[in-house]
């Protein structure tokens, strides 16, 4: 219960943020500039999101691919099927409550493919360590092609994170956080050995080992060349699949791949801040746009019709998805 209740108010606290976002992005355009934002709507290239919505499709295609792969070494080939469906409701499922979808694709695959669950954790983490990196090498990229750019709205973030009301860098907020991360892992520890006794002690521990399973699987791909094809490939299809959103309104419509770079790093940023990247996905593109000499308005009028092509392709494949992963079990039988 009360697990359950810190989830829900950890859940309406990033809603409540995603929903300020888009409050206090609308409010950043002045009066006389509403009609540039809603004739940037209203001139749009809808059609253009079609291609949008078929380039990051693939790319969860080809997330399911590379799934597969994490679980061969532990000796579970699923069928691709099922992989794919649960991919897509894990995403669905994400945008009611951030995470459960990570755990729902496992529950989902142990389930239809007898893969047992606390090992699939481990993939999932594993999963999220190769995409932390690929981000990473993202940013890389959009720093070495807009450096002047990229670089000082990186140093503008972190400063207004760690600035104190004088403006200056505030050595006590950069303690106070490194504190809570040290304390939190001590804390971890202390009860993993005063409490090892405890039913949910030893079940954390089972997931943990899964976990590490997972983590060490990487080593042991016999197919790591395709794996690092099918990473690269899905952040590819990122970068393309932005580049072509950029070309969907007449002030974006100029911009070429090292702007659609730059909007992914940052706009990745408000997908991982924000249930479903509410709010925060179209004000980070708007503000990386903004630096590339693109209004305000203008921005953010386009990265919410990204954010909204990425939202249909979830909730519309999502629910196809739960439709047919029992038609197609119970076809398999």
């Amino acid at each position: 219960m009360h697990k359950n209740l810190v989830s829900g108010l950890q859940y309406l606290f990033f809603l409540g943020l995603g929903v300020f976002l888009v409050w206090w992005s609308l409010h950043q355009i002045p009066d006389e500039k509403w009609g540039e934002f809603k004739r940037s709507l209203d001139t749009a290239n809808y059609w253009l999101m079609l291609p949008v919505i078929l380039i990051l499709t693939l790319s969860h295609l080809l997330r399911a691919l590379r799934w597969r792969i994490l679980m061969q070494p532990m000796g579970y080939f699923p069928s691709f099927h099922n992989t794919f469906f649960a991919v897509m409701i894990g995403y669905l499922a994400n945008l009611a409550v951030p995470r459960l979808g990570e755990v729902l694709k496992c529950t989902l695959l142990a389930k239809y493919e007898k893969v047992p669950a606390e090992k699939l954790v481990g993939t999932i983490v594993a999963e999220r360590a190769v995409d932390v990196l690929s981000l990473g090498i993202i940013f890389l990229l959009s720093l070495i092609s807009q450096f002047d750019i990229v670089g000082e709205f990186a140093d503008q973030l972190f400063r207004q994170l760690f600035e104190n009301r004088s403006g200056s860098f505030s050595w006590v907020k950069l303690g106070i956080v490194m504190g809570l991360f040290i304390g939190g892992i001590v804390a971890i520890k202390v009860w993993f050995y005063q409490f090892a006794h405890l039913r949910i002690v030893i079940l954390a521990k089972r997931i943990l080992n899964g976990i590490w399973e997972g983590l060490i699987s990487i080593r042991k791909l016999k197919q790591k060349g395709l794996f690092i094809f099918y990473s690269a490939g899905i952040w590819a299809l990122y970068i393309g699949g932005t580049w072509v959103g950029l070309q969907a309104t007449q002030g974006t419509a100029h911009l070429g791949m090292p702007e659609a770079i730059s909007a992914l790093a940052f706009g990745s940023i408000g997908m991982i801040i924000t249930p479903g990247g509410i709010g925060a996905y179209a004000f980070f593109i708007a503000k990386v746009l903004e630096k590339n000499h693109v209004p305000f308005e203008i921005g953010f009028a386009n990265g919410t019709l990204q954010w909204f092509a990425q939202f249909i392709i979830v909730v519309v494949v999502g629910f196809l998805c739960m439709g047919l992963l029992p038609f197609y079990n119970k076809q398999k039988k």
